[in-house]
């Protein structure tokens, strides 16, 4: 039996903190609504976050048993093009958590109790995030074997979590100590948002130009097309986050010029997004009727677009437009359908894990697929 369980573990790979990202968003996403202040939506959101905190504490010890008993797996794929992006996931997974302890976690445990774990998990999330974006482009660079055309929308993975530590650090902010750490963090979020954003911009073109050369690829790689969402929106996210907590962080001046640039910046990023998330679903629809198979890349369709929502959700905040409401209402309609369908099949693949004949199809699901 033991032998059978380590074994098991030995398929558990980097993709699977997807399935945390997706389902934090739920809550986080959630909980600026119109009409999620209170009431049964807003329990709903918080039993969603709480359920995402458990998630990622089972997804952590599956993965600290990945180490344990199989560390030559573990370095393989980093090693392996097609696995390595996915370690970005682990960083955006304990952000995204700590991101929802704040909104909405704090209001069972109390803000005092909130700030510990998600002090924890931001800051940690974060290095590694970082650490993610340097190293796993290093290994591209150095060590992966990248034949032309050979650009796919999982490149984004190890570069977006510096934007996703930009777009929760936020929540900490005015918890920090006043003065200088305070300003240094808001300042830092800013950074991190540059390093993720001229970086995203050095993929996409790379990513567009093989998409129309070289297509989609494989069917079971076509939802790996809604991650180009996930930079776009969470960049919007960011920007109008920061711009609410600047007040009294740094000078007047620049804190008021914070949020006319929340808007500048967002208004047209969003509509690139939208302009994509359509394209995206006519891609999809054509690869569902030529039987598009399951696989862990259908957490694509989650966190991505519930990037998008927070993004709607702050520009709603800063220009008042009912448009944006609205808009943020439908594309969340949109992630909890998508969100439902995938975590039912993932709960399917899961208890498949089991069984001895079950690691590839179920603990590797979709990895290699990405390409």
């Amino acid at each position: 039996m033991a032998n059978t369980t380590q074994l098991t573990f030995r398929h558990i790979g980097p993709n699977w903190y997807a399935s945390v990202m997706g389902t934090a968003i739920i809550a986080n996403a959630g909980a600026g609504l119109p009409g999620f202040q209170s009431g049964a939506p807003r329990f709903a959101v918080t039993l969603v976050w709480a359920a995402a905190a458990v998630w990622l504490a089972v997804v952590l010890l599956a993965r600290a048993a990945h180490w344990r008993w199989h560390a030559d797996q573990a370095r393989r794929d980093l090693l392996d093009p097609a696995v390595a992006p996915f370690y970005g996931c682990l960083s955006m997974a304990m952000t995204a958590v700590a991101a929802g302890t704040m909104i909405v976690g704090k209001e069972w445990i109390g803000t005092t109790a909130a700030l510990g774990p998600a002090w924890t998990l931001w800051l940690v999330g974060t290095l590694i995030g970082l650490a993610t974006a340097a190293v796993v482009p290093y290994l591209m660079v150095t060590r992966h074997d990248l034949p032309p055309g050979s650009a796919a929308p999982a490149w984004l993975l190890p570069i977006v979590p510096p934007m996703v530590s930009a777009a929760t650090g936020p929540q900490l902010i005015p918890h920090a100590a006043a003065g200088q750490l305070r300003e240094t963090m808001l300042l830092g979020c800013y950074a991190m948002f540059g390093i993720s954003l001229l970086a995203t911009l050095l993929m996409l073109p790379l990513i567009f130009s093989k998409l129309v050369h070289h297509k989609v690829g494989a069917l079971v790689a076509t939802p790996g097309l809604f991650l180009v969402l996930g930079p776009l929106g969470q960049s919007v996210t960011a920007v109008n986050n920061l711009a609410d907590v600047a007040h009294g962080v740094v000078g007047p001046q620049l804190a008021a010029a914070l949020k006319p640039f929340a808007v500048i910046y967002g208004v047209p990023v969003l509509g690139f997004a939208l302009i994509w998330l359509v394209m995206a679903l006519l891609v999809v629809a054509g690869a569902v009727r030529e039987g598009m198979p399951f696989a862990l890349t259908w957490w694509a369709f989650t966190f991505p677009v519930g990037t998008c929502v927070t993004g709607a959700t702050g520009l709603w905040h800063h220009t008042g437009l009912a448009a944006y409401a609205w808009l943020a209402v439908a594309l969340y309609l949109l992630l909890a359908g998508s969100w439902a369908v995938t975590a039912t099949l993932t709960a399917g693949s899961v208890r498949r894990l089991v069984r001895p004949e079950a690691p590839i199809a179920a603990g590797r699901l979709g990895i290699t697929a990405t390409q």
